[in-house]
């Protein structure tokens, strides 16, 4: 896996980088997106059912795990995140230092309960509490670095989608008969650039895929 390293960039620049992208994708969506009563605790419980669907849980049936898919779902649990802390302005420094403290230690169970943990959390708050989303990114395993690059990912992919017609319905998801979160894997996976500069490559890959369906 060809990666870009994030050994340039550190811990509180990550978070600044991911909260302005975040920031600039909501006024994306709505110009007026922090007083519109978004509820970002929803969509963090609905995507933990969802990943639990990719992940497998069911005992009475062969369930294959896509790793990939299953940490684009934690992924897109960040992004709600992210806004919800965004919004209610406790995205601080403390952020930071815990991400980058998660130990990752593969634990299927573990990861089970922590997705749990954290959509109840979700559903109790109505708002984000970061102790269960550490477990679940530690669990699963994903790294604050890999976070990071998913997430920069993500984000990009996110923008295209509105930039082709998500909202109107006219987006085309699948390309050349895969998912479009299949293909960003494929672009991530093939860039070998500094993590600043994943924006603009991953943006015109997606616009060469996207061509190409």
């Amino acid at each position: 896996m060809s990666t870009p390293s994030s050994a340039n960039i550190d811990a509180q620049q990550m978070l600044d980088v991911m909260a302005q992208m975040q920031a600039d994708h909501n006024a994306h969506v709505h110009p007026e997106w922090r007083t519109q009563g978004y509820e970002y605790y929803r969509a963090i419980w609905v995507e933990c059912a969802e990943m639990l669907d990719h992940y497998g849980w069911k005992w009475w049936k062969q369930q294959d795990c896509d790793i990939d898919q299953v940490k684009l779902e934690l992924v897109d649990i960040w992004h709600f995140a992210l806004s919800e802390m965004l919004r209610a302005d406790t995205l601080d420094a403390e952020v930071a230092n815990k991400l980058v403290a998660v130990m990752p230690a593969a634990d299927p169970q573990a990861f089970r309960l922590a997705i749990e943990a954290l959509a109840l959390s979700t559903l109790t708050t109505r708002s984000f509490e970061i102790e269960p989303f550490m477990a679940a990114m530690s669990h699963l395993p994903l790294g604050y670095a890999e976070l990071f690059r998913l997430y920069v990912g993500k984000n990009v992919l996110n923008n295209f989608r509105q930039d082709h017609g998500y909202k109107t319905g006219t987006y085309k998801k699948l390309w050349s008969g895969r998912e479009d979160n299949e293909h960003l894997i494929d672009a991530i996976n093939a860039l070998d650039v500094a993590p600043l500069e994943m924006v603009a490559a991953l943006r015109a890959a997606l616009e060469e895929r996207y061509a190409a369906a």
